[in-house]
């Protein structure tokens, strides 16, 4: 069993925040029919790297889900959304907000359908707002949250993370808010409205930054690699030039290090008891740890952390991270039969439940892979579903 087996979700997103929050629920079990445009297919399939013309991000975002076309501004594809809807537990879309509402999907035409609905909303800056009409994507968010004015070198411009960092945290949180809300149903009967923008739940992972502002006037700086709370916290090169991280947020890990690099007078010092005082002295910190390790090669380097039980980690690409023999046992990847491709290898669940563990289970199909037998479940037969065809609204 999959926890959420028997919950229907109906996805009309694209690209990549609410399409990761569909992907968590069908991971665990919620059968989730994605809707794409009949002619203009989710641009997420153009995104990345590709294999045969196949984009391979979509795999991943698509995957445990089925697959239809459907033109929701034409009146029949609107009837037909709405029967889907009837059906459904949850309602996904990220259209720019009052779109659903020009087409008449709005959340009072799909609480007239099914008034037990959860129609998860999410957009770039929510669904009200000065903002609330603006176009968003993940590098605005990233810009906007306060993240980017923290990441990079303290003396370089704000930078930009390589991925879509926004767009997961959000859809992380609406998958969340989805469940919230479905328990919620459990105690009053009625569905409700989740509001997910990507620019909040970025902000929330920040930690205090908000706060050290409005009591204390403080902005965080850009340290890079430093921290600005303890040291030594950096990457260093290796003698066979590779990388490594090394993490010293607790004074006796610190301790540690610095004895093992043969600096244990710097440890009887008065400033190095507590994570401000190494801050101080950072420079003279990572000199020492730096020094030692690119004497040495990388693996030399981790037995010996390993050994002195100090917290140190090789500085991984993706190869590396498939290779590891740690993330094999405990099932990190998962490689699933794939219909264009043969096999797909891709990252597996975000967490693992005991009793009821979720699973992948194909990867992301072929457009409309799934169009006549989702619409069969709603009762639209063969003749229905030509004529729908030949109206180009699925």
């Amino acid at each position: 069993m999959r926890p959420l087996e028997g919950i229907r979700v109906v996805e009309a997103a694209t690209l990549f925040a609410a399409p990761i929050a569909g992907m968590l629920l069908g991971d665990y079990g919620a059968d989730v029919v994605k809707i794409e445009h009949p002619s203009r297919p989710d641009p997420a399939r153009g995104h990345g790297p590709a294999k045969d013309g196949v984009g391979l991000w979509f795999k991943t975002l698509a995957r445990n889900k089925r697959l239809a076309t459907l033109d929701l501004s034409q009146p029949a594809g609107r009837d037909v959304f709405l029967r889907l809807a009837e059906r459904s537990d949850v309602v996904i879309e990220n259209f720019r907000p009052g779109t659903l509402e020009r087409w008449g999907l709005g959340w009072d035409e799909l609480r007239a359908v099914n008034a037990r609905l959860v129609l998860a909303r999410v957009s770039g800056f929510g669904q009200r707002g000065p903002y609330a009409s603006r176009p968003g994507f993940g590098t605005l968010a990233e810009a906007m949250s306060g993240f980017a004015s923290l990441n990079g070198q303290p003396d370089d411009p704000p930078l930009l993370p390589p991925l879509a960092l926004a767009d997961g945290i959000a859809g992380f949180a609406a998958a969340f808010a989805i469940l919230a809300a479905l328990r919620a149903r459990d105690v009053t009967g009625e569905g409700q409205v989740v509001d997910t923008n990507l620019v909040e739940p970025l902000t929330l992972l920040l930690g205090p930054q908000v706060t050290a502002w409005d009591a204390l006037r403080e902005l965080q700086p850009r340290t890079g690699n430093r921290s600005g709370h303890n040291a030594p916290r950096n990457v260093y090169r290796t003698a066979d030039d590779r990388w490594v991280a090394v993490s010293a947020s607790a004074t006796s890990i610190a301790e540690r290090v610095l004895r093992l690099v043969g600096r244990p007078d710097l440890v009887e010092r008065d400033w190095f008891a507590t994570g401000a005082g190494r801050v101080a002295h950072v420079d003279e910190i990572d000199a020492a740890v730096a020094e030692w390790i690119r004497a040495r090669s990388r693996d030399d380097v981790l037995a010996a952390f390993e050994a002195a039980e100090a917290a140190i980690a090789p500085v991984y690409d993706a190869g590396d991270l498939v290779a590891d023999p740690h993330f094999s046992t405990t099932g990190a990847f998962v490689s699933v039969e794939d219909s264009e491709l043969g096999r797909v290898l891709m990252s597996s669940l975000a967490s693992r439940l005991s009793a009821t563990p979720g699973s992948v289970e194909w990867a992301g199909p072929a457009h409309g892979a799934h169009t006549a037998e989702v619409l069969a479940e709603i009762g639209i037969d063969d003749a229905e579903l030509e004529l729908l065809r030949s109206e180009r609204v699925v």
